[in-house]
């Protein structure tokens, strides 16, 4: 793998880049859809392809359990199980073991918990998680990290960072596959100290690329942007910054601006089944009654397929009706938004403007994207 930065914000710390797989160039900042059981919600890879992504996430503890990663191995890998052409990164799994709360026991080897889907027992360790990832053979792998949920105690999110960066150590060490790039997880709560502290400790034993996990698990919003400060301040610059998990239209301003050049989140497919959609003037909600009789695009400024064809009243009969179809539209068009979003970012940035488009957007949309 290698990154470039491409083009800096005079202004702000936010840069466009250009970060090359083994399954392609990726253009920074990039806006990742979230492929949980290997298939992003609601649309097929050749969906993918036609919105423009150029990477996707699959869920390293989801695909464990089912269908277990010597049955993704055996089929050739994720690319070839899902049918996609394009970058993919694997999470290692330590945000959804975290969130199993009482079923699941941390420890300083790793985690041993209990299955959510048949109560069976299994252990996830840094050595595991490693050997898990390059069994699915994404191009990118995370190492693997204690995510800990807000609000958590100093004392235990200190313990927590000091297993993080012992995890990391060992991830690293287990890693033989030399088509993969691990990147090092920087966690350590909404607490600045904790936070320079991690990143310090991964920057020394290196990495290709650094994440900054840990966030958007229910802090305010101004405890995030300290956290993600505090982080950023001592990664180096010459290596890609992924912020894990995060988020919305606003977030994406907001990260980019001091320096993030990778999002995911589930975002855009989950609202989309509940009847949600993103639009240029911000969040609609397409199922609500004012929109039974408006034979309008769904976002007049969008040119994806689902707005060049289909009218708010039909999405919106569509989800009330519990159509699948409405689901997979509105899907498709919020990715497409979100991945749009991204590219205007970028562009802006290139061309000096990023300023002035941060502005327009906080005009434009306030705090309905966030």
């Amino acid at each position: 793998m290698e990154f470039k930065v491409e083009a800096t914000c005079g202004k702000t710390l936010a840069r466009a880049g250009v970060l090359t797989t083994p399954h392609g160039v990726i253009k920074t900042p990039v806006f990742m859809p979230v492929g949980t059981q290997a298939t992003v919600k609601g649309l097929s890879s050749e969906d993918l392809a036609e919105i423009g992504a150029g990477i996707v996430l699959a869920n390293t503890y989801h695909l464990y359990l089912r269908p277990g990663h010597d049955v993704i191995r055996d089929a050739g890998g994720l690319h070839a199980f899902m049918n996609w052409d394009g970058a993919i990164l694997t999470d290692s799994g330590g945000f959804q073991v975290a969130s199993l709360a009482k079923l699941r026991e941390v420890t300083d080897d790793g985690v041993r918990f209990t299955s959510h889907i048949d109560g069976s027992s299994h252990f996830l360790g840094p050595e595991v998680a490693v050997a898990i990832q390059e069994a699915l053979g994404a191009d990118i792998i995370m190492a693997f990290d204690e995510c800990v949920r807000y609000p958590a105690t100093y004392e235990y999110v200190k313990a927590a960072n000091e297993r993080t960066i012992k995890w990391a150590i060992r991830c690293k060490e287990a890693k033989s596959r030399e088509d993969q790039v691990l990147f090092g997880i920087v966690q350590g709560g909404v607490f600045p100290d904790l936070r320079e502290e991690s990143a310090k400790a991964l920057v020394e034993i290196g990495f290709p690329g650094y994440a900054i996990g840990g966030l958007s698990v229910g802090e305010p919003k101004d405890e995030m942007i300290v956290a993600l400060e505090s982080s950023i301040a001592h990664l180096p610059e010459d290596k890609p910054r992924y912020l894990m998990g995060v988020g919305t239209p606003w977030d994406f301003v907001e990260a980019v601006a001091r320096g993030v050049d990778m999002f995911d989140c589930v975002l855009p497919t989950r609202v989309a089944r509940h009847g949600t959609a993103y639009t240029s003037e911000g969040r609609i909600i397409v199922r609500d009654k004012p929109y039974e009789r408006d034979f309008t695009p769904l976002d007049p400024a969008c040119d994806c397929i689902v707005c060049r064809n289909y009218t708010r009243a039909y999405l919106r009969h569509l989800i009330r009706t519990k159509e699948m179809l409405g689901a997979r539209l509105l899907s498709y068009h919020n990715v497409y938004f979100f991945i749009r979003f991204m590219g205007d970012i970028r562009n802006a940035i290139v061309n000096g403007t990023f300023p002035q488009f941060r502005e327009d957007f906080q005009k434009r949309c306030g705090t309905i994207g966030r």
